[in-house]
């Protein structure tokens, strides 16, 4: 597994990353999320990526996670990098999901207990609150890193402008933005178009992407339909059929450039957001063990030249 510097700091990141988003949860088979943890160890994933609200239910991808800390990783907390992220609807009430220091704070110490830690290595602001004000905001991620629940502070999914102020109210509390986290791929490019990446690089600012595979839409998956038992075929999904039958058309065309130059679709996903230099890991989930393995050989196969990146930027432009 290679390592990449987060940003201009001194911790290092694999190039993959596992997240907990899906198939960790308490509806999930136990046996087999174990599995796919301890083989993502075996081969060199040591950060692991949660928030409060994973499941589902909410919180159970943390209490997944912490019979697996107790059970198997207990001896080896120095060599994992365990991150979690709280700001979205967490409980009911309205102290449930926002930037308030009161909901980050407390869903912090409750992402500790479930997980049966200590600290936790990055703790994120998981979205922008427009209604709480910033300083707020900032000065939760400054407690939880100055009071040694947390060793570093991230941001995800905020907008460019905003989180260029929040780096600089996190600077004037003597707490630094490790990490940045967001979607990225070939069909969502817009944290590319946007300047955000090559600002982070500027500014020596970790970035961590997630869904690269656009949610399995970078797979096979889909090219001949939406299968039963698919993602997308989920009623209550964040993946609808809409999103899968609107792109398609550029799906095919990627299937195509990738088929040309003997790479899997899916290994391609993953290699081109790595292709950035500002990019320090790969954020993927998984539902099986072959699914992991395979993800972890993408980093297998041959660098992308100028013809392959030029044939999909003609496809799915930024």
């Amino acid at each position: 597994m290679p390592y990449r510097r987060c940003g201009d700091s001194g911790l290092l990141l694999p190039e993959i990353s596992l997240g907990l988003w899906h198939n960790f949860g308490r509806v999930d088979d136990f046996a087999e999320s174990r599995r796919m943890l301890c083989r993502a160890f075996d081969r060199g994933i040591v950060h692991f990526d949660l928030a409060n609200n994973y499941g589902p239910p909410p919180g159970s991808a943390e209490e997944t996670f912490g019979r697996v800390m107790r059970g198997d990783f207990v001896c080896h907390r120095d060599e994992l990098v365990i991150s979690t992220k709280a700001g979205h609807l967490m409980w009911q009430g309205p102290y449930g999901g926002n930037g308030s220091r009161k909901h980050l704070l407390a869903s912090l110490d409750q992402s500790l207990k479930r997980m049966k830690l200590d600290y936790v290595d990055v703790f994120y602001s998981h979205c922008h609150d427009p209604e709480t004000r910033l300083e707020e905001t900032m000065s939760a991620l400054a407690t939880a890193v100055n009071s040694g629940r947390a060793l570093h502070a991230g941001l995800s999914k905020y907008p460019l402008k905003v989180m260029k102020k929040a780096v600089k109210l996190l600077a004037g509390m003597g707490v630094r933005c490790l990490i940045y986290q967001p979607p990225y791929s070939m069909l969502q490019r817009s944290c590319e178009a946007d300047g955000v990446l090559d600002w982070l690089d500027d500014q020596g600012i970790g970035c961590i992407v997630f869904s690269p595979l656009a949610q399995g839409m970078l797979t096979p998956k889909y090219l001949d339909g939406i299968p039963d038992g698919s993602r997308a075929a989920r009623p209550d999904g964040f993946l609808q059929p809409g999103h899968v039958e609107s792109r398609i058309d550029r799906i095919r065309a990627l299937a195509a450039i990738a088929s040309q130059h003997g790479v899997p679709l899916q290994h391609l996903a993953i290699q081109w957001v790595l292709r950035h230099k500002a990019v320090t890991s790969a954020l993927i989930g998984a539902r099986t063990m072959a699914q992991l393995d395979d993800a972890i050989d993408a980093l297998q196969s041959p660098p992308l030249t100028d013809e392959l990146l030029a044939a999909i930027d003609a496809v799915s432009p930024a």
